[in-house]
């Protein structure tokens, strides 16, 4: 059986697959009561190939979709070997470090690290924007075993001299495109130099663009490579189609959509803040239960917000991209494109929020004549032709994009916050770091 960490094998076995259960591994008797306590038996094809590599010692490069449970393919190797180790971390050191792009999938992988931890000695902590830093330097001022960070964050802990990664024996990068496209690769450099060695890295990610080539090279030694399914394509139980209409037909056949499963938890993502809200909003006024996350929320609305969301409560949860980026809520049925995000590599991860665990899902994107061009991108990453469900393909409308340096460029869920560095592009909502400061305009003295 398979539970929140990924779906299960679906028919046959690819080729290179090596075929274990959790018993055969011979983990430490602790972490394999834990595993069947949690209902663990069969892994997930990533973890068939990751896990007995990772048990070995090899660097890992894993090429997987999310939802595939890759969580569990890092974090029970992980977690093995520092249940073998004796004596405590030292004081403002951590033994394991895991990165992650946003808060929400920070959280999510140190909750799912704890169902294993419960009755055992390891610590597993978080440092994320948007909550009080003086506490996070409190509780790694007493060392940790396991500590989940984003990079903005990270750099401002090593700033204040507040952590040493020179213990780190075990490094996981996850959504590693993700930290790439949210412009942390600045970051990254510059936490590399700090981490001890030798040590253990393991990256995963679900596209593969040119920066993750100097990236692995900086990270990595000798990896071997797992891989479920090529970059850039959809989990085999995703039904994809595309609605061709007009700009404002599109909320009358959002409306349309939702009424015919009033039960069914549903994603709707939209381009920016303003706009999310702005739907969000138009939903609850015509009785819709919905709820939005975005950039111009605070870290506790979006807890609350996708809390009700995962409980059912909430059945519709309107988001950007960057806002929703590591949401594993397994009970999603619908992701709906309500406007197609600027990158393709954007709508892969946006309809993998669906058909998670086992389950089935359906992807709709509601398309005008403005985004023709932003499907053909998509439709070419992924090497498909995505099933038409209502109307005809429309020519394509050419729109003006802003040129480069003309001004602040914002990003497809809108902007808040810096990247962790100064002097850099303002980046995406829901990544951490130090917000950059706007220059003054200030008189040049002139002699009299």
């Amino acid at each position: 059986m398979c539970g929140q960490f990924g779906s299960c094998p679906d028919g046959a076995i690819p080729k290179g697959y090596v075929l274990f259960d959790f018993d055969m591994l011979g983990l430490k008797p602790s972490l394999a009561k834990s595993l069947k306590t949690a209902g663990f038996s069969e892994p997930t094809p990533i973890q068939n190939q990751a896990i007995p590599l990772a048990l070995e010692g090899h660097d890992i490069m894993g090429l997987a979709q999310t939802g595939t449970g890759k969580t569990l393919a890092f974090g029970l190797p992980l977690l093995e070997h520092l249940l073998g180790l004796h004596g405590k971390p030292e004081p403002k050191t951590t033994r394991a470090l895991i990165l992650a792009p946003t808060r929400e999938l920070v959280n999510q992988i140190a909750d799912s690290l704890r169902v294993f931890t419960q009755n055992s000695p390891i610590k597993v902590a978080t440092v994320v924007g948007g909550q009080s830093i003086g506490r996070q330097i409190s509780t790694i001022a007493k060392g940790i075993d396991i500590l989940v960070a984003t990079p903005g964050r990270l750099i401002d802990l090593m700033e204040r001299k507040a952590i040493r990664l020179d213990t780190v024996q075990h490094l996981v990068l996850d959504e590693a495109d993700q930290m790439l496209d949210l412009g942390f690769i600045h970051a990254l450099r510059k936490i590399a130099p700090a981490l001890g060695t030798p040590r253990q890295t393991m990256l995963f990610s679900a596209t593969m663009p040119k920066q993750m080539e100097e990236l692995s090279q900086a990270y990595l030694n000798n990896p071997r490579r797992v891989q479920v399914s090529p970059p850039g394509k959809a989990a085999d139980k995703v039904t994809q189609s595309v609605r061709f209409m007009s700009k404002p037909e599109k909320g009358d056949a959002l409306r349309a959509i939702l009424r015919k499963d009033p039960e069914a938890l549903v994603l709707v993502f939209g381009r920016t803040k303003h706009g999310c809200e702005k739907l969000m909003k138009g939903l609850v006024a015509d009785g819709f239960n919905a709820a939005s996350i975005h950039g111009n929320k605070s870290q506790g609305q979006r807890d609350r917000a996708i809390k009700a969301f995962r409980d059912g409560t909430v059945k519709i949860l309107v988001a950007t991209d960057v806002a929703a980026r590591g949401i594993d809520i397994p009970g999603v049925a619908y992701v709906i494109n309500y406007e197609l995000p600027d990158t393709p590599d954007n709508y892969v991860h946006r309809i993998g929020r669906t058909a998670r665990a086992g389950r089935e899902g359906e992807a709709i994107a509601l398309v005008s004549a403005e985004e023709v061009d932003l499907l053909k991108d998509i439709e070419k990453l992924m090497k498909i032709s995505i099933p038409v469900a209502y109307g005809e393909r429309p020519e394509a409308v050419k729109v003006d994009k802003p040129k480069r340096g003309g001004g602040r460029r914002r990003a497809g869920g809108g902007g808040g916050g810096g990247q962790g560095q100064r002097n850099r592009a303002p980046k995406p909502a829901g990544a951490e770091g130090k917000p950059r400061r706007p220059r003054r305009n200030r008189r040049r003295k002139t002699a009299a």
